[in-house]
């Protein structure tokens, strides 16, 4: 065995602390852990299918999460839809069975009162325009970046400046949300701002590299789920293979439902009940929907 002198020894233990805690290494260790889990996964429809998994031990992000993510491949058997209320309030279960969808998330953001406070479009009319600040200003959060559909196939798109910009996007259906954490490959700038750095449940829409698009929840404010900071969102994100991601209404809003699964069809873990079941739904203003057919 070598014999180091003390100084020796000192600067190897602090070599070997430096990688224990440089961020960087937390960092890997999480993408490791991340990339090489095994989510349980089953087929909702042909080129559909639903992955969850269940993060104990505070393995990831030093927290547990519970993450569903619904992996969709483009065509003409599955097409995407905007759901909405012009003035009342729904849970998402109403939304989707009331329309005979297969799967659905929440939406974009909305007034408590009913309505939406950002622009939505469907089957070509305009349903709400955004609500915009006393200065006549869009809210940063979740008015600079939409989720546009062409028949049926879903892009993520980003506000180019213009005063009427979402008008002239080219969709029968649009959702202005955000904020926007991924364009093109390339990671969007986020502010210091509570609801940027403390962790909440999420909802977010991926369309990856590989022409996929990735419907997410990550639950939260529980000791099973912490909830996710959007940096960490966009590290989930990341290896996902992104090309363009967004962020859509979280917190008490997130709400994942799938057609035939569960007592109600919802599968992630809806907190406005202050329970872990699957009966804690919000009322919302609008969804993203998603129709299959088998032939």
């Amino acid at each position: 065995m070598l014999k180091l002198n003390n100084f020796r020894t000192g600067i190897l233990l602090h070599i070997v602390a430096f990688f224990i805690t440089s961020p960087s290494i937390a960092q890997d260790k999480d993408s490791v852990l991340f990339v090489n889990t095994r989510f349980e996964t089953k087929e909702i429809a042909p080129g559909v299918v639903w992955k969850r998994h269940q993060f104990n031990q505070k393995d990831l992000f030093g927290t547990n999460q519970s993450i569903n993510i619904l992996e969709v491949k483009p065509g003409k058997r599955n097409r995407f839809y905007v759901g909405f209320e012009e003035k009342e309030l729904k849970t998402l279960t109403e939304f989707a069975e009331r329309s005979g969808a297969t799967a659905g998330i929440n939406g974009t953001f909305f007034s408590f009162k009913g309505g939406s406070l950002d622009y939505i479009r469907s089957a070509g009319k305009t349903i709400s325009k955004n609500i915009l600040s006393a200065k006549g200003e869009r809210d940063i959060k979740h008015q600079r970046a939409a989720v546009v559909i062409r028949k049926g196939k879903i892009s993520i798109q980003k506000w180019d400046g213009s005063e009427d910009w979402e008008q002239g996007l080219k969709g029968e259906d649009v959702m202005v949300s955000g904020p926007l954490l991924f364009y093109q490959g390339k990671q969007e700038p986020l502010d210091s701002s509570k609801f940027v750095l403390n962790r909440h449940p999420r909802t977010a829409i991926v369309y990856t590299q590989d022409k996929r698009v990735l419907l997410i929840t990550v639950d939260g404010r529980n000791e099973n789920s912490a909830g996710m900071s959007l940096f960490e969102l966009s590290k989930i994100m990341k290896w996902l293979n992104v090309k363009d991601g967004i962020n859509l209404d979280g917190g008490g809003s997130t709400t994942f439902w799938l057609k035939g699964q569960f007592e109600n069809g919802v599968v992630n873990y809806p907190t406005d009940n202050k329970k872990w079941d699957h009966n804690g739904e919000r009322k919302v203003a609008n969804a993203i929907l998603l129709y299959t057919r088998k032939r």
